[in-house]
């Protein structure tokens, strides 16, 4: 039977939440106040995270495909069931998407779209055959390398001198409306609610550590919110708001500005690495959770078949969403 450690559980949540959400930028519409967005988002969402847990509870277990059911009795809550895995698949076909338009005008420049997104997709369906422990460990190496990346850039941009507090005054110099105007509905519900998927996964948590799911979960949100909250202070301190609000990946934008002695400067591959682990690790849990919440919904045995199915389907998904 599946396991994962409390550790994978909270590696996977990070990453997850951070998503492609630390490249594209977070609540840029309401420029230099967006971090006061990102805090206000982190704390909402831990919120609605619990709520998620208490139904968990409550139900005594279930997964996420099996609450629509329990709740609502079988003839509402299947046609309900069945469409989690389907907005899971469409989720993660638009990440391919962000993958297939963001590398060729960053790295691989005059590289074919739809090689960049069928390359990326074949190396998530290579890790879906290789199981759910397989990315949950993976992702657990990852995430410190996340952490250290971002702790380098907020040094090396201190030492270029290129942090400018000033401007991030006045704080809620135009008031609270542009504040509000990012944290619903589109604030919680791209980061942290997205997080019900992680009820088809909790199940698998080592039993000895089920008594700090709580924990384990809000802990993750605080880390990646506060993660996001910094990224959006340094491209406001930074850049200023206008140029900011400008940009569409202030993350590659970010990483252009460190310069040590001439000698340490330009350091987009560490942006390729924030997206390449990040996208991997949202993309690969969204369709692990469609492909559990199949299996369930059909009482297969096996993923291989599931899995067979779904990469050509988003294929589809995010072909007819560029195209």
């Amino acid at each position: 039977m599946l396991r994962i450690s409390k550790y994978q559980l909270f590696a996977m949540v990070v990453i997850f939440q951070l998503g492609t959400t630390i490249i594209f930028g977070f609540a840029s519409s309401a420029g230099r106040d967006a971090w006061i967005s990102s805090l206000l988002v982190t704390v909402l969402g831990s919120i609605v995270v619990g709520g998620y847990l208490l139904i968990f509870r409550l139900t005594g277990g279930l997964t996420l495909v099996e609450w629509p059911t329990a709740l609502l009795g079988k003839w509402i809550g299947m046609p309900i069931a069945w469409l989690y895995p389907f907005v899971f698949i469409y989720d993660g076909a638009r990440i391919v998407s962000d993958i297939r338009f963001l590398f060729p005008i960053t790295i691989l420049h005059g590289t074919p779209n739809w090689i960049i997104g069928i390359s990326f997709l074949a190396v998530v369906a290579y890790a879906l055959y290789s199981g759910f422990e397989v990315v949950a460990r993976m992702l657990s190496i990852f995430f410190p390398l996340l952490v250290v990346f971002l702790l380098a850039e907020t040094v090396l941009l201190g030492f270029s001198g290129r942090i400018n507090l000033l401007n991030l005054l006045p704080v809620l110099g135009e008031g609270w409306n542009r504040v509000f105007q990012t944290i619903w509905p589109l604030g919680i519900t791209q980061t942290f609610g997205e997080t019900i998927e992680f009820a088809m996964f909790w199940g698998y948590l080592d039993s000895k550590d089920r008594a700090q799911l709580g924990r384990i979960m809000v802990g993750g949100c605080v880390l990646s919110g506060l993660c996001i909250t910094l990224y959006i202070l340094l491209g406001s301190a930074c850049m200023g708001e206008s140029i900011y609000k400008q940009m569409m990946y202030p993350v590659f934008a970010l990483l252009k500005l460190p310069n040590i002695f001439d000698l340490l400067d330009n350091l987009d591959a560490v942006g390729v690495i924030y997206l390449v682990i990040t996208a991997f690790g949202k993309l690969s849990l969204h369709l692990f959770a469609a492909v559990f919440c199949i299996r369930k919904l059909l009482g297969a045995r096996k993923d291989w078949g599931i899995i067979t199915f779904l990469c050509p389907l988003v294929f589809f998904y995010f072909h007819d969403d560029g195209d």
